[in-house]
């Protein structure tokens, strides 16, 4: 008899995805979800039924999703079963990852937050300016080099510290980037397929009305509805200070907020970037 491996994946993934959603279960107690106590329990943790109650589903149809049948659960119905479980964020992408669905993680609001760790890596990345973006491309915290070669962030407020804003707003910032149109139209590119999970949000939608108004390059470009995955590339940078320069850029994702990026350059030898940079960070040290 021969065993088709794809097969045999595929009925692993299914148990384990039965496994998680049974572990889930018996962690909740009905107080947790809203449910009476009712009679004595033999087994801990929620009833079946009772999840299959909160997530809209039928008990049988549920039942089977934990013996690992073959059965498909569409995305909504995935979404209805990690609030009926009260999943994380990373358990609701570890149950999506299971059933081989997109991740569905739930848009973040409020307040960001940088963790300590990616504060002290910006200061230690003495050499190389970086800075961190939000979710709405907000920058929400830079070191010392990004400073010499950007400018001051703390000295901007509100929308003036949004990046796709500066790009396309501050005259000072589109005079700084020697290939202003290619970057502006990437970076608009790359903000639209990052903001795709926040349409209809009133703070992304400001931001956008904002710059429909105060650009004319935004205006003719936002309705292409052009995307791009975040990239890697090179930058050249046209400073009032230290010269002409380049760099090469590197957006990394931050791990435990998936909306959170660290952009790092990295000064080449091209226009003599790492000698240039060093002496701009020199004097700005020196001030």
């Amino acid at each position: 008899m021969t065993i088709n491996p794809s097969q045999t994946i595929i009925e692993a993934r299914r148990r384990e995805f039965g496994a998680f959603l049974r572990s889930r279960r018996e962690k909740l107690m009905p107080a947790d979800v809203g449910l009476p106590e009712g009679f004595r329990r033999r087994t801990p943790g929620l009833r079946r039924e009772e999840v299959a109650l909160l997530a809209g589903v039928g008990t049988t149809w549920y039942t089977w999703l934990e013996q690992g049948r073959d059965v498909r659960a569409s995305a909504e119905v995935l979404s209805a079963l990690a609030d009926a479980l009260r999943l994380d964020p990373a358990e609701r992408r570890h149950l999506f990852t299971l059933s081989d669905r997109p991740s569905a993680d739930l848009p973040l609001h409020g307040p960001e937050d940088v963790p300590g760790a990616l504060q002290r890596m910006l200061v230690s990345l003495a050499g190389q300016p970086a800075y961190v973006l939000g979710r709405r491309w907000d920058v929400l915290a830079w070191n010392a080099a990004a400073v010499a070669l950007f400018g001051d962030y703390g000295l901007l407020e509100g929308d003036a510290r949004n990046s796709v804003h500066r790009v396309f707003t501050d005259p000072a910032h589109r005079k700084l980037l020697v290939d202003w149109e290619s970057v502006a139209a990437n970076s608009l590119a790359m903000f639209r397929a990052d903001s795709a999970r926040y349409a209809g949000d009133p703070d992304f939608e400001r931001l956008i009305a904002t710059l429909t108004r105060a650009s004319p390059e935004f205006r003719a470009w936002w309705p292409r509805q052009d995307v791009l995955r975040p990239l890697a590339g090179h930058k050249r940078l046209r400073h009032p200070e230290g010269g002409m320069m380049t760099f090469e850029y590197t957006a990394l994702a931050v791990m435990d907020r998936p909306d959170m990026k660290l952009v790092v350059y990295t000064p080449l030898d091209e226009d003599g970037t790492s000698v240039r940079l060093k002496e701009l960070l020199r004097r700005h040290s020196a001030t």
